[in-house]
């Protein structure tokens, strides 16, 4: 139950999961995890480890017990992105988590539920993005950046290494 485009390569162990297309000329590395739902354009490389469109972390406290919130979004990556070694990014709630045309992962990067990356970003390593939080394109992080949920980052931003973002960047 999914499409794997003419010229793509998975390694032992990659794994795509119902419904999922990945694009023409695509490399996925050894223990590459692609759930159902995820869609995935071309030339689109993913190291080793790394897990697309696993559960956000949605959960809502009632009556002195933890609640799970059903995850039932997709992963949309578009083209010529890179994703480093065990980054993990995670379906919308609903709707979609976005990683746009362009963008480049380091290692160890999680993308939270329902963010959205902007064409041409970079990211270094440990870096990671609460739900619903939208990146501009063309951003700069450094490594170790922790950005808040749900507020918005300027196109063009450029965050130094391990720096905190708790508010919206104009």
């Amino acid at each position: 139950g999914c499409e794997i485009g003419e010229g793509t390569i998975l390694l032992p162990g990659a794994v795509v999961l119902n419904g999922s297309k990945v694009g023409r000329n695509c490399w996925l590395g050894p223990n590459v995890v692609i759930y159902h739902d995820v869609q995935i354009g071309d030339h689109v490389i993913i190291h080793g480890g790394a897990v697309i469109g696993a559960d956000g972390f949605g959960f809502a406290v009632g009556d002195g017990e933890i609640i799970k919130i059903p995850q039932v979004g997709k992963v949309l990556i578009e083209d010529h992105v890179e994703i480093g070694a065990n980054v993990t990014i995670d379906r919308a709630t609903m709707g979609s988590t976005v990683i746009r045309k362009g963008v480049k992962l380091d290692n160890l990067i999680q993308i939270g539920h329902n963010v959205e990356v902007g064409e041409n970003t970079v990211m270094a390593a440990q870096t990671g993005i609460a739900g619903s939080t939208k990146v501009g394109k063309n951003c700069m992080f450094g490594g170790q950046v922790g950005i808040a949920g749900h507020i918005k980052i300027a196109n063009g931003t450029k965050i130094g290494a391990q720096a905190g973002i708790l508010g919206e960047v104009k």
